[in-house]
């Protein structure tokens, strides 16, 4: 199978397309959490000061910040051009859509909401489904119609 023009140059079902995802989708995955909570700290900060201007009220972000830098990371990295968070970049993968239409910012966020909602619901066990997934997409790829591919060259 074959993917539309603009898209990918190579086909889905080519072992080279898919080698070592798996593995490199997990340090990916943790090259990213490390660079948002990274991110976290300045906005940490403000957040720390707004609390003390207004007296503790603003201490209340703090249960909003690592879910929103996350989103805005992830909306703007693998919805961006690239279509690779910074991580994926790092271990030489990408994401398409089996439709061949590009990953845009909201697609990319429903993409991380999904992953962490089944992961909490139905626990990390549901992950193993890319070990029986053709493309070794997980649950939430496969919903979504993406996978993740070896960039190429």
């Amino acid at each position: 199978m074959t993917m539309p023009a603009g898209n990918t140059a190579y086909a889905l079902d080519e072992s080279r397309a898919l080698a070592g995802t798996r593995s490199r989708r997990i340090v990916a995955f943790l090259f990213d959490y490390l660079a948002i909570l990274v991110l976290s700290i300045p906005a940490a900060i403000v957040i720390a000061l707004l609390g003390i201007v207004t007296l503790g009220l603003g201490w209340g972000l703090y249960a909003f910040l690592l879910p929103a830098i996350a989103i805005l990371y992830v909306g703007f990295t693998l919805g961006g051009d690239r279509q690779a968070t910074p991580g994926m970049r790092a271990c030489g993968i990408r994401f398409v859509r089996l439709d061949g239409q590009p990953i845009d910012p909201v697609y990319a966020v429903l993409h991380a909401v999904l992953f962490w909602a089944s992961v909490t619901v139905l626990t990390p066990l549901v992950l193993l489904v890319a070990l029986f997934t053709e493309r070794k997409q997980t649950l939430h790829d496969y919903l979504l119609g993406t996978v993740a591919v070896r960039r190429r060259g």
